[in-house]
């Protein structure tokens, strides 16, 4: 097998997005419109705040990870959210989710109105993730709650 690359999302990679995106959210078990999917992509590529890079190998997309910088009550400097991160299932194990997030903690280190600091969420159940996650963050002791 040839190595991982990391790199930023370009438009000529919307199939292979696509392909990766429904797969995320079919691990999730969501169905979102066509046109939200549609929304998230030119988001994407705009200047909306939100950023993509996706893992290629052999030419093939294999990963990908959206995030985003936001303000905060608590510092004067912004705050990195890694929203979405997908690996396919073949490749799971092989390194590519940790090179996604170490290419979003560059990001966010190079940001100049960032402060550097990186968060996330998962599903307690992705045990698998979760693997991945206890050794490179740090599990938060806050609880999230969603508008019923």
């Amino acid at each position: 097998m040839t190595d991982i690359t990391i790199r930023p999302l370009e438009r000529s990679d919307k199939p292979g997005w696509l392909e990766l995106w429904k797969a995320y959210l079919a691990f999730y078990e969501q169905d979102l419109a066509p046109e939200v999917t549609e929304t998230l992509f030119e988001r994407l590529h705009s200047d909306a705040g939100h950023r993509a890079f996706v893992a290629v190998q052999e030419n093939e997309l294999v990963g990908l990870v959206h995030y985003l910088f936001h303000d905060s009550t608590w510092a004067s400097s912004s705050t990195c959210y890694l929203e979405d991160l997908y690996v396919s299932e073949k490749l799971r194990g092989g390194g590519a989710g940790r090179k996604l997030i170490e290419a979003v903690y560059r990001a966010a280190t190079e940001e100049p109105s960032a402060s550097g600091k990186v968060y996330w969420h998962t599903h307690d159940h992705n045990t698998r993730a979760r693997q991945l996650y206890d050794r490179i963050g740090v599990l938060s002791d806050f609880v999230r709650y969603d508008r019923p």
